[in-house]
């Protein structure tokens, strides 16, 4: 039996730190799989005309396509170049949820995310999604600085 981990991606430095943690312990432990993961972030809160609703799904579809060829399907590829099991994975919603789902899903025994760089006033309304999955995980997580 294999063991899985998830590890989520941001498209930017700190998902490469994230990524990086996950390659070396991947290796540490042999039998591993690793799920990259990147989620676009999604809100069912807002509001949207009718004319945005009817382009809604191909915005998704090309938003889901252009994460996979430029963050996900890369980081896959060097994974898998360097003799680890790897693939990868893009999907719309909330960060924390999306992932904890995905570990669910997927069997996995950890999460493993790199703290962001968000700061300011986004951070205090919206909250930091590294730490609403810490609290929400059923899973461990384990954050990268």
């Amino acid at each position: 039996m294999s063991t899985k981990l998830v590890v989520g991606l941001d498209g930017h430095s700190s998902g490469e730190r994230a990524l990086e943690f996950a390659k070396t312990l991947a290796a540490q432990i042999g039998s591993c799989e690793l799920l990259v993961v990147y989620v676009i972030e999604w809100s069912p809160y807002s509001f949207q005309t009718a004319e945005e609703n009817a382009q809604r799904h191909k915005r998704r579809e090309e938003e889901i396509s252009t994460a996979q060829e430029r963050v996900v399907a890369p980081a896959v590829k060097a994974l898998t170049d360097s003799g680890l099991s790897a693939t990868g994975k893009v999907r719309h919603g909330n960060v924390a949820d999306t992932l904890n789902d995905i570990a669910k899903e997927a069997g996995a025994s950890q999460i493993i995310v790199a703290r962001s760089t968000e700061s300011g006033l986004s951070k205090r309304i919206f909250g930091s999604s590294t730490a609403n999955l810490v609290m929400e995980a059923s899973v461990p997580v384990t954050v990268v600085n």
